[in-house]
């Protein structure tokens, strides 16, 4: 599989996301790491494949290796979206022995999750090939990470919906009961009255669980409906129904083994929570040596205060807020 270009992981968000993630973990600093390592001894890493997957995270982990120590150099071997062999090494760090390992399992937590969506997502776009379906995710997302595994979910070849709750209407069930109250029968009645209200740069979609809600929704004009929860028959059935006048998204318990009979009904996007949040972390690893002489890796000579010349006194960052 050649490497795929998710687009860009915003840089902020990243930042954001571990500045918590390492005040969580290490909130008055890594003790451990601190009693035990020299401060001013240098540590070489391979980040290492234990089984075979779809790499995510390359950003990530460089970022979180150098939020302990600005001056670690990272390499990335494989890129975003890439395929790797079980063994293979993905990225290699060399920089102050007890950031690295302060970093460490920040960096292979997120890594491993974000490789692991990428992965399974790999899984159900290879499953639909040969058909017009579009396989994207859902908010159904870890709180905090979505930006990540959104990111991630683009390196296996799948494709985004709504962010957020902010970036377009989807009326679902519970929002069409409130809507119609006692009276189903005024469903374009009420989706009408939305429609005109909203912006024309709003994408406006609306969740059907029955055959029969699919004339009134499409009498709207909506950009986008989706079949919840339909047998197969039914989805064929639907997608003749609609006949082009709205994309046609299936939604509700898709499986691996069930996204490729999904596609072949015609539908224009299936919707898969279990992209997100049913995974397994993908097994991946830092080896490590944390006896490397400072300049070792040829980067530079040593200074008289044992650190590769134009680098400063160690110093861990403290966790923002708090006096270092």
């Amino acid at each position: 599989m050649n490497a795929i270009d998710p687009g860009i992981l915003p840089e902020p968000a990243v930042r954001k996301i571990l500045q918590a993630a390492l005040e969580e973990d290490a909130p008055y600093g890594d003790i451990t790491s601190a009693a035990l390592v020299p401060p001013r001894a240098m540590a070489t890493a391979s980040l290492v494949a234990r089984e075979p997957g779809i790499f995510s995270g390359g950003d990530v982990f460089a970022a979180a290796m150098r939020l302990t120590d600005p001056f670690a150099e990272v390499e990335l071997l494989v890129a975003d979206g890439q395929a790797f062999a079980a063994g293979a090494r993905l990225a290699t760090v060399t920089g102050l022995a007890q950031a690295v390992l302060t970093a460490e399992r920040v960096a292979l937590n997120l890594t491993q999750r974000m490789s692991a969506i990428a992965t399974a997502t790999a899984e159900y776009v290879r499953a639909v090939e040969g058909t017009k379906a579009r396989v994207t995710d859902t908010r159904k997302t870890t709180p905090g990470l979505r930006v990540l595994e959104r990111y991630a979910v683009r390196c296996g070849g799948g494709h985004n919906h709504r962010f957020s709750l902010s970036d377009a209407v989807l009326a679902k069930d519970n929002h069409l009961a409130v809507l119609t109250g006692t009276d189903p029968g005024g469903l374009t009645k009420a989706l009408s009255g939305v429609r005109a209200r909203l912006p024309h740069t709003v994408h406006f979609e609306v969740e059907v669980d029955r055959q029969d809600q699919i004339e009134p929704v499409l009498a709207v004009g909506v950009d986008t409906i989706m079949l919840d929860n339909f047998a197969l028959d039914e989805l064929e059935a639907g997608v003749r129904q609609v006949a082009g006048r709205a994309l046609v998204e299936a939604s509700g318990n898709v499986k691996l083994t069930t996204i490729a009979a999904i596609a072949r009904t015609g539908v224009d996007i299936i919707s898969v929570g279990a992209l997100t949040h049913s995974v397994r972390a993908l097994d991946l690893g830092l080896d490590i040596n944390v006896n490397v002489e400072p300049g070792a890796n040829g980067k530079g000579s040593v200074g008289s205060n044992g650190l590769p010349v134009n680098r400063p006194e160690p110093r861990l960052p403290a966790p923002s807020g708090m006096d270092g």
